[in-house]
């Protein structure tokens, strides 16, 4: 059995969903401290101007030391509206608009107030939209206190897996021998999206997987053995 983890975020990127279909359960690690400056809380799209940051802002003071299921959604701005007002006019001319933003639009109004819980609904329209099958389950729900690599294996542990598929930084981190000791193979996930139909300009590639919807009408087909199918690239 194949596992894979990774943090909660906003937009994913394509890569996120290529490890999710890749995999038999995807744990959502809803239970590690929130990176700054990461893709958790925000992504890119490509706009008239340029690459625009799409942002949640987090009341993050006090809580770097805690978990990303303590955050909370900053309100106090209107960011929400700020957002779809970006994707509006990033997107307005791509195929598929009208569809894909009355769908993003639902999905960025949530009032969930929990950041985790507010990803994790998203998360559930994303993997539905992909079409994808792989079972989801929040970290937090495991009851495991171990850290790092201890984590990532303890979760590998105590689900049964053969299989633990990483990231490619996971390389950097994880005790390789210890997995092995636990009849673990960690493989690494090498991702790679040729270039599909885009607007303004040169293709830019590790965009919010928003960008291919909107300019394709549908998300990608993800094989489930090798992953992002590139002969799926072309217009729907």
């Amino acid at each position: 059995m194949i596992v894979s983890a990774h943090q909660p975020a906003h937009l994913p990127w394509l890569g996120y969903l290529d490890k999710i279909a890749r995999s038999d359960v995807f744990v959502y690690l809803d239970d590690v401290q929130f990176e700054k400056n990461s893709f958790t809380n925000r992504n890119r799209i490509k706009t008239p101007q340029g690459i625009a940051w799409l942002t949640v802002p987090l009341h993050a003071k006090g809580h770097l030391s805690g978990t990303i299921r303590d955050l909370r959604i900053d309100d106090s701005r209107p960011w929400r509206l700020k957002q779809l007002k970006t994707i509006e006019v990033a997107y307005r001319r791509a195929p598929a608009f009208e569809a894909v933003f009355t769908q993003i639009s639902a999905w960025i109004a949530d009032p969930t107030p929990v950041f985790a819980d507010y990803c994790w609904q998203q998360l559930q329209g994303w993997v539905a939209q992909a079409g994808l099958s792989t079972r989801l389950i929040r970290a937090s729900s495991l009851g495991l206190v171990s850290r790092k690599s201890d984590l990532v294996l303890d979760i590998c542990r105590s689900l049964g897996a053969t299989r633990y598929l990483s990231g490619a930084l996971g390389a950097g981190y994880l005790a390789e021998a210890d997995f092995a000791d636990a009849g673990i193979t960690i493989e690494y996930q090498a991702f790679d999206c040729p270039p599909y139909p885009q607007l303004w300009g040169d293709f830019v590639p590790t965009l919010s997987a928003l960008d291919y919807w909107m300019n394709l009408g549908r998300l990608p087909d993800f094989d489930r053995r090798a992953g992002f199918n590139a002969g799926s690239c072309g217009p729907a």
